[in-house]
């Protein structure tokens, strides 16, 4: 399994505006009406990547956990679904209904928005404030397939937390690390 890190984005940065369209309920997303009082959670995932594959438990979990908190949630998938047709949105759809994940899942079909906030790799973690800007970027815990760390979600929900209760993030952030985002 080949790594990659995430690109560890300036904290602060503004979140890239987009409008994309949820595989599962076909409806249109974008930051602004996505995002909770709280702020505003944007993974980079996708279905055919082990580390994504590792997760999918714990991100639907997550998804049931916050879903209450005002806080909102969006996985985008950016792959080049020509040549990994398992990332194709209807595949996506299938991941999301399978595990039971509670925010939309977008389709990134021109690799713009990916682009936009350097996503590097599925997954890659991207949580902003009640004011879009960059609170976090990181891992969503430390563990990976193989290396027997139970999956927490530890990192991104301790960032979630912070946010909820109007305290600073840590700045202690470690880079997730995945499979390369499919270029095309």
């Amino acid at each position: 399994m080949a790594r990659t890190q995430s690109s560890m984005l300036a904290l602060g940065t503004k979140a890239p505006d987009f409008q994309l369209t949820d595989v599962v309920h076909g409806q249109q997303v974008a930051p602004k009406q996505a995002r909770g009082t709280h702020g505003l959670l944007v993974m980079f995932l996708c279905r055919h990547c082990p580390f994504v594959k590792h997760l999918d438990r714990g991100l639907a979990q997550l998804g049931m956990d916050y879903a209450a908190k005002d806080l909102g949630i969006v996985a985008i998938s950016s792959n080049d679904a020509q040549s990994y047709p398992e990332d194709a949105p209807a595949s996506l759809k299938e991941q999301a209904t399978q595990h039971g994940f509670t925010f939309p899942y977008l389709y990134d079909e021109s690799q713009d928005v990916a682009r936009a906030y350097g996503a590097q790799c599925t997954p890659d973690f991207f949580l902003f404030d009640k004011d879009l800007k960059l609170a976090y970027r990181g891992q969503f815990d430390s563990s990976r397939p193989g290396n027997g760390v139970p999956v927490t979600g530890s990192d991104l929900r301790a960032a979630f937390d912070a946010l909820l209760s109007g305290r600073p993030v840590s700045s202690d952030q470690r880079p997730s690390v995945g499979c390369s985002i499919k270029w095309k």
